[in-house]
C-alpha cells in the first residue's frame, strides 16, 4: 500500500528546510567574517606597531638594552638553526612512522594502542614537551639549552601531527597502483618507495608545513628548556646556546609594561616572524606542487 502525502504538508516541509539551510548558512558566514575581522585587527594593530622599527639595522643588530639599538639577527639565526633540526627529524621519524604503521604492522590490539596514543599525544599542550625535552635532553643526555635540544623538543611536539596526516595520505592512495606494481612483479619496498610515497607526497608535505608552522611559533617549550633572550653570540653550530623568534617576542611583550618601545620591537618581530612562515610555506608548497600527480 503506497502512502499518500498531503501536497501542502510536503511543499511547507520543503521551504522549513531551505529555510534552515540558510539560516545555517548565515550563521557560518557570519563566524567566518568574525574570524577575519579578528585575525585583520591583530595584523592591523602588529603592522601599526612595528613597522616604524622594522629596518634593516633591526633585522641585523644584536640585542641590545636600548630600544633604538637592539636587533634581532641573533634570534634570527637561532630560529633557522632549529628548522634545520626539526624538518629532517620529523620527516624521517613521522613518515617513517607513518610507513610502519599503515603498510607494515598487523592489525591488532598493538597497533591500535599505538595508532590511539599518537592521536592522543597530538593534543597535549606544549609545556608539557617541553618538561620532556628539559628532562630528556637538557638533563638526562647533558645537552644544556643548546640549538639540538630545542629543535629535538620541538620535533616531539609536532611529530603526532605529521604521522597522522601521513597515515591519511597513505590511506589515500588508491590500492590499484599497489596491485599494478605487485602484479609487475616489483617488491614490497619497490612499490613503497616508487609507488606508493611519490602518490602520497603531496599530502605528506600539507602536514609537514602545518607541522613546521606550529614548531616555529612555539614559545612554551623553549621556556621550560630555559633559552635565554640576553645579549648571547650568534649560534654557529648545533650545541651553541641560542634564543628564538618567538621567545624574543615573549620577552619583548612583558618588558614593555617597562618601556613602552618594546611592544614596537615585539611588532617588529612578529612581522619578520609571519614573513619568515609565509617564505617556508611558499617553497614546501612549490615542492609540494612540483611532485602532485594526478591518479
Amino acid at each position: 500500500m503506497i502512502k499518500q502525502f498531503d501536497e501542502t504538508q510536503l511543499k511547507n516541509r520543503m521551504n522549513s528546510r531551505v529555510r534552515n539551510n540558510r539560516i545555517w548558512k548565515f550563521i557560518f558566514f557570519l563566524s567566518t567574517l568574525f574570524g577575519l575581522f579578528v585575525l585583520a585587527i591583530l595584523m592591523i594593530r602588529v603592522v601599526m606597531d612595528g613597522i616604524s622599527f622594522l629596518h634593516m639595522d633591526f633585522l641585523t643588530g644584536r640585542l641590545s638594552t636600548d630600544p633604538d639599538r637592539a636587533g634581532i639577527m641573533g634570534a634570527l639565526l637561532g630560529t633557522v638553526w632549529v628548522v634545520l633540526v626539526v624538518i629532517p627529524v620529523t620527516l624521517i621519524v613521522g613518515v617513517g612512522t607513518a610507513i610502519y604503521l599503515e603498510l607494515y604492522a598487523k592489525r591488532g590490539k598493538f597497533k591500535s594502542f599505538i595508532e590511539t596514543n599518537i592521536s592522543n599525544l597530538a593534543g597535549v599542550p606544549s609545556i608539557v614537551y617541553g618538561l620532556l625535552g628539559l628532562t630528556v635532553f637538557v638533563r638526562m643526555m647533558d645537552f644544556g639549552n643548546v640549538v639540538l635540544a630545542g629543535g629535538l623538543t620541538l620535533s616531539l611536539l609536532v611529530l603526532p601531527i605529521l604521522i597522522v596526516s601521513a597515515q591519511e595520505a597513505l590511506r589515500a592512495v588508491p590500492g590499484h597502483l599497489a596491485e599494478a606494481s605487485y602484479g609487475m612483479g616489483a617488491t614490497k619496498w619497490q612499490t613503497i618507495r616508487r609507488v606508493i610515497l611519490p602518490a602520497a607526497l603531496p599530502s605528506i608535505l600539507t602536514g609537514s608545513i602545518l607541522s613546521l608552522s606550529r614548531a616555529i611559533g612555539e614559545t612554551a617549550p623553549l621556556t621550560v628548556l630555559g633559552i635565554p633572550a640576553l645579549l648571547i653570540p650568534f649560534p654557529e653550530g648545533l650545541f651553541d646556546t641560542f634564543t628564538a623568534l618567538p621567545m624574543q617576542i615573549y620577552y619583548w611583550t612583558l618588558d614593555s609594561s617597562l618601556v613602552a618601545e618594546y611592544a614596537n620591537l615585539a611588532g617588529a618581530t612578529i612581522i619578520v616572524l609571519l614573513a619568515l612562515l609565509f617564505l617556508l610555506n611558499s617553497v614546501a608548497i612549490f615542492i609540494r606542487n612540483k611532485f602532485q600527480h594526478r591518479y
